[in-house]
């Protein structure tokens, strides 16, 4: 019996692929380099378990092809002589990489102004990643032996390779059918509901507007219960009218929101008419500047940008804006990043169209505004052909994600001077980029329309890509950004787990990195776009310390 199980233990030993385990150990030490964001030593463990399974995975197909082409093996003692030089070669690189661990994440929390760790706990992130990594190969090996057992029994009708090849084929559909429509339905059918659940939730101190003007209202077309959690913290917050006039005094005046929910009518062309009547009804035509705000998945809208533009006017603002989903941008982006284009092409057709017929002498400046997903969705609502023929003034995005089409064709076309996270693109007279530190050159003439985009650096939500798996990015060939790690390395199919694995904790990190914009970095961008009246540089570093104190943490 004893006996027995031994030969077992060394059979199922003899069963795992050197070859499988040895890529399967440089991929994990991949790994633990840094990426764009610091993370905690169990997200660690996980992303390390998966890119393990992986490295596996890769090793043992790269070894059947080299098998198929039929190409020479080393053997008896050339072989174990070449195992032993590579065990051994492979062991120092996993020991060196694992050591490494803590120095590593202190790279990137040193750049965003976090404190250093005093250990990474790489004995936890290995446990961890090497017993996630056994369960998904051993899952890999189940799929395996699925398919032999089908192969097996389609032989009795056909050759066998074409058995084979059938067999593996039928395993595939069966699994695809029930992860996508059973598993991944229902997944994304629950996500739905309980983001739809947190929308409904509004704290007790949201309490719906008295004012008459203001959306929410009894007054207004936009019942108070139909807004949503995020519209009504929109609705609800900002500055008051005492404390844009300590910047404009005696001139200034209370800002008009406007914000749709997405149970307030059924369809995007719906809610967009719906909030035209409303900025009607509240004046929004009558104030001086104009912006069309797409919000991100859950329907938030960032202070940092709406407040920012408020105080540089006077409250002279009218700030317009309809929802389209109730999930996080970074989940909606890879279920139906279409959303937001949706909503937001019927937003700015029904504002734009109305615009058009106003005297061009006494209507606002027409301008938008979107992050993340609502970057997306924004900077496609404006069809240029469209809007040549009457133009707006501009736009401000932050954090465009990276489906965004026209942010992709500018970089890749950027002037071959500038990097990726900080282009210039021609002349520079239609669109400009900024980061942390102001790069908008306002000594530079500017055309009739003008177009920013805040990026950083370190924003997982731009710089993902699909093709990061087998291409080294821009963003790391030509100099990189002040908030990404030295020490960061491009590896074919890892670093895009890396950043893959970056997108949910976009947001986790200090204010003015990752997908955490600053309002610093608003107010610059507004600032060069919009052109307020009356405003001095001694009031931005007025506004910008302000803002500074106001997100400093509490002790």
């Amino acid at each position: 019996m004893k006996q027995s199980l031994k030969n077992r233990l060394i059979d199922s030993r003899n069963s795992f692929s050197f070859v499988g385990i040895v890529f399967a150990a440089l991929f994990f030490a991949a790994s633990v380099t840094p990426s764009l964001l610091p993370r905690i030593y169990l997200v660690q463990g996980v992303l390390s378990g998966l890119v393990l399974a992986i490295g596996y995975g890769v090793g043992v197909a790269l070894l059947g092809c080299y098998r198929f082409l039929e190409l020479p093996e080393p053997k008896g003692r050339v072989r174990h002589t070449v195992r032993q030089v590579t065990f051994i070669v492979v062991a120092i690189v996993f020991v060196g990489f694992v050591w490494r661990l803590t120095v590593w994440q202190n790279s990137i929390r040193e750049l965003m102004q976090l404190e250093r760790l005093t250990t990474a706990y790489p004995f936890r992130v290995t446990l961890i990643a090497v017993v996630l990594g056994a369960l998904l190969i051993s899952v890999a090996r189940l799929f395996r032996l699925c398919g032999n057992y089908f192969s097996s029994k389609l032989e009795r009708f056909v050759p066998r390779k074409i058995a084979v090849a059938a067999g593996y084929l039928l395993l595939v559909v069966l699994l695809l059918f029930v992860s996508n429509d059973l598993i991944a339905a229902r997944l994304l059918a629950a996500a739905d509901s309980l983001f739809l659940e947190l929308d409904r939730f509004a704290d007790e101190d949201l309490r719906q507007p008295a004012a008459p003007s203001a959306t929410g209202s009894d007054a207004s077309l936009v019942s108070w219960p139909s807004i949503g959690k995020q519209g009504k913290i929109f609705l609800t917050s900002g500055p008051t009218l005492d404390e844009i006039n300590e910047y404009h005094p005696g001139t200034a005046m209370r800002p008009i929101r406007v914000y749709v929910g997405m149970r307030s009518r059924d369809t995007p062309e719906e809610r967009a008419t719906l909030a035209l009547e409303e900025l009607k009804r509240v004046g929004g035509f009558d104030r001086s500047v104009l912006v069309v705000a797409t919000p991100t998945g859950t329907g938030w809208l960032d202070p940092s940008a709406v407040d920012t533009l408020e105080y540089l006017h006077g409250g002279d603002t009218a700030i317009v804006s309809t929802q389209y989903s109730y999930l996080p941008s970074w989940i909606t982006i890879l279920v139906d990043p279409k959303r937001s284009i949706h909503s937001a092409t019927a937003l700015f057709d029904e504002i734009y169209t109305y615009w058009k017929t106003l005297p061009p002498s006494s209507r606002p400046r027409f301008y938008l505004h979107g992050l993340s997903l609502g970057s997306l969705g924004s900077e496609r609502s404006a069809d240029l052909l469209t809007i040549f023929e009457d133009p707006i003034q501009g736009a401000v995005w932050s954090g465009p994600p990276f489906p965004s089409q026209r942010w992709q064709l500018i970089v890749e076309n950027r002037n071959e001077s500038s990097p990726a996270w900080l282009p210039t693109f021609r002349d520079q007279r239609i669109v400009r980029f900024t980061a942390q530190e102001n790069a908008l050159d306002t000594a530079r003439p500017w055309g009739a329309m003008r177009f920013v985009y805040v990026q950083y650096a370190s924003d997982p939500m731009i710089w993902f890509s699909p093709d990061l798996a087998w291409i080294r990015p821009d963003w790391l060939t030509a100099g990189r950004g002040p908030d990404v790690s030295e020490d960061l390395r491009w590896y074919p199919i890892v670093t895009f787990l890396q950043v893959a694995c970056d997108l949910p904790m976009a947001t986790t990190v200090p204010l003015g990195y990752g997908h955490n914009y600053s309002p610093s970095s608003y107010i610059d961008a507004w600032l060069a776009v919009t052109q307020p009246e009356d405003w001095t540089p001694r009031k931005t570093i007025r506004l910008k310390s302000q803002f500074r104190a106001m997100d400093a943490p509490k002790p």
